[in-house]
């Protein structure tokens, strides 16, 4: 999956608000990723990580904004003993916790619900930065490089500062091994954010 051309298009699109915008605030975030990967191979149960990076918040009327975001975040994930079964012997791994680094560029849409609530919803890509070299044999990779996801949540503003929450589930299958099972991610956000400018 190509990352040129949609990172053209938010640049693209960011610029052209920013230019007629009401509102423009730039800062940066951080907070904890709850997250489990959605198949057989792996277990129900969320686990913790985190992520980080900045956004920008592009007002475009009273009510509604954009807010484009580049973010680093950390996936982890334990596996089932169905996953040991299947695929351990091709990958030579035994390894029951995988580590995923995604660089994330949500494109959230805004809207004002009450004075300082906002509700979000919006789409997420995912370019694989990193995972575990111990999944890994003889040049494998077993997670695909790319990812779209759907995120939702609800984001409060107290002056310069944010605090927010959000449920992103995985569109794409990102198993990069066989057709036998997919795997979807599935996300919960919290964290907190500063408006710098």
């Amino acid at each position: 999956m190509r990352t040129t051309p949609f990172i053209l298009v938010v640049a693209c699109m960011a610029f052209a608000f920013s230019t007629s915008a009401q509102r423009f605030d730039l800062g940066i975030k951080g907070g904890a990723n709850l997250g489990k990967i959605a198949s057989q191979s792996f277990s129900d149960q969320f686990t913790l990580a985190y992520h980080l990076g900045g956004f920008a918040e592009i007002g475009l009327g009273r009510k509604w904004s954009i807010q484009p975001e580049v973010l680093f975040n950390q996936v982890n994930a334990d596996t089932t003993s169905q996953f040991s079964d299947i695929y351990n012997n091709l990958l030579g791994s035994n390894s029951g916790s995988i580590r995923l680094r995604y660089l994330s560029i949500p494109v959230l849409l805004n809207y004002q619900l009450t004075k300082g609530i906002q509700l979000q919803a919006g789409p997420q890509f995912g370019l694989l930065m990193d995972q575990n070299r111990n999944l890994l044999q003889n040049g494998l990779r077993a997670f695909h490089e790319g990812e779209l996801s759907l995120q939702a949540g609800v984001q409060v503003r107290l002056s310069k500062f944010r605090i927010y929450g959000r449920y992103g589930i995985g569109l794409s299958n990102i198993n990069d091994i066989d057709n036998q099972d997919r795997w979807r991610s599935q996300t919960i956000q919290l964290g907190v954010g500063l408006a710098i400018f």
